[in-house]
């Protein structure tokens, strides 16, 4: 494994396995949100500063096959084209021998991109005479998606075995990597993680983990409410996994074991039906009539997260207190956002991530505030998880 910040990429074919699977206008195909391009801007640039050639290979969206033209990453050329500053050369295949003339003619300097990998099905099956023709698009492979490690896919994970002195990680996924270990590995304390969003069952693996590094694990969302049932609560009609309050109280009782404060929310605000325009009232968390559910967290519960969180050193946020889509259920999820940002600025260290998490920062316009979002969701879970990422291996052999 090599480093990016010391390998030599002078005269050199740098194949760069990036996630842009962007966002996009159905209607025009324009790019809605440019986050992932923007992360993997410095990486290109580094190869391009450093007398090297650039070539991008993504994949874009779930198509059947190279007839779908709307997850052609001819679609996203001319907006990544601006954000690097350079003309970017176009492939219309990622194998063929015009795309390997064109790669193979390339000059220090130059950036081209490939057309869509999941255009084939051998990439989402590992093939590996297809990773090998990938492959010689490039001297060196760098792998820079994150929000693919976790697939053992051609492109992101069976290609760098044809790169066996010249494989390493991009910057983006060398500042994941650093982020998740500084939260689960740091000796700083206090060590709050919040993880919320719908269900339990999802979150199950992260939870159990994480009784194990954290001081405090506050519980939100939809979640909330299998963890109130499960304390003889009352919940109404609110998103409740049955199958999973046994868990629930096992997950209760651990916490106490090992001396973690586990949080459970003490009041919400509840609606008569999923709609922003409901009526809405606020009540203790264990006693929700028959008939409403719960859709945010109360304001006792949002000032009590503020106070954990502002006499935190490490700060893991992942999945939003509360319907945060519809402005009359956000105030929760708007709440911790800004106790994050306010114990960032005090110097915490915080870490977002998971979807909504970073769809709610985001929406908040307070991403530049924390110290790291991460771009990769179910990627992040999995490590955070203690699971070994495919993409990571192959880097790193470990």
């Amino acid at each position: 494994m090599q480093h990016i910040h010391s390998y030599d990429f002078k005269g050199k074919r740098a194949l760069i396995r990036v996630d842009f699977n962007v966002p996009m206008d159905k209607e025009t195909l324009e790019v809605t949100d440019n986050t992932r391009i923007r992360a993997a801007a410095p990486t290109i640039k580094h190869v391009l500063d450093n007398g090297g050639s650039v070539v991008i290979m993504s994949h874009l969206g779930r198509p059947k096959d190279a007839s779908e033209v709307k997850y052609s990453l001819k679609n996203i050329l001319e907006h990544t084209s601006k954000i690097l500053g350079v003309n970017i050369k176009f492939a219309g295949d990622c194998i063929g021998a015009d795309a390997l003339k064109m790669s193979t003619e390339l000059n220090p300097g130059e950036v081209m991109m490939l057309e869509n990998v999941r255009y084939y099905k051998q990439e989402t099956t590992g093939k590996e005479s297809f990773a090998e023709l990938l492959a010689k698009h490039g001297d060196a492979y760098v792998n820079d998606a994150f929000g693919t490690a976790h697939r053992a896919h051609a492109s992101t994970t069976v290609v760098a075995k044809f790169f066996p002195n010249d494989k390493m990680f991009g910057f983006l996924i060398e500042g994941e990597i650093k982020s998740v270990d500084k939260v689960l590995n740091s000796t700083e304390k206090p060590l709050t993680a919040i993880v919320g969003g719908a269900k339990v069952s999802s979150k199950i693996t992260i939870i159990e983990r994480l009784l194990d590094t954290v001081d405090n694990l506050i519980v939100g969302g939809g979640m909330a409410y299998t963890f109130v049932k499960a304390g003889g609560g009352k919940v109404g009609n609110s998103l409740v996994e049955d199958d999973y309050l046994d868990m629930a109280k096992r997950i209760i009782v651990d916490a106490k074991t090992k001396g973690v404060n586990l949080y459970i929310p003490v009041d919400t605000f509840i609606a008569d039906t999923f709609s922003n325009d409901a009526n809405i009232e606020e009540v203790d968390i264990t006693e929700i009539p028959d008939g409403w559910m719960g859709l945010d967290v109360g304001p006792k519960t949002a000032v009590e997260c503020a106070n954990i969180i502002s006499n935190s050193r490490l700060i893991l946020w992942n999945g939003p207190m509360g319907v945060f889509e519809m402005e009359n259920f956000q105030a929760g999820t708007a709440a911790v956002a800004n106790a994050i940002v306010d114990a960032t600025g005090k110097g915490a260290f915080s870490l977002i991530g998971g979807g909504d998490s970073v769809a709610a920062i985001n929406k908040f316009n307070l991403a530049d505030k924390v110290s790291y979002v991460s771009t990769g969701g179910g990627a992040m879970l999995e490590y955070l998880e203690g699971k070994v990422l495919p993409g990571i291996k192959a880097i790193r052999g470990k």
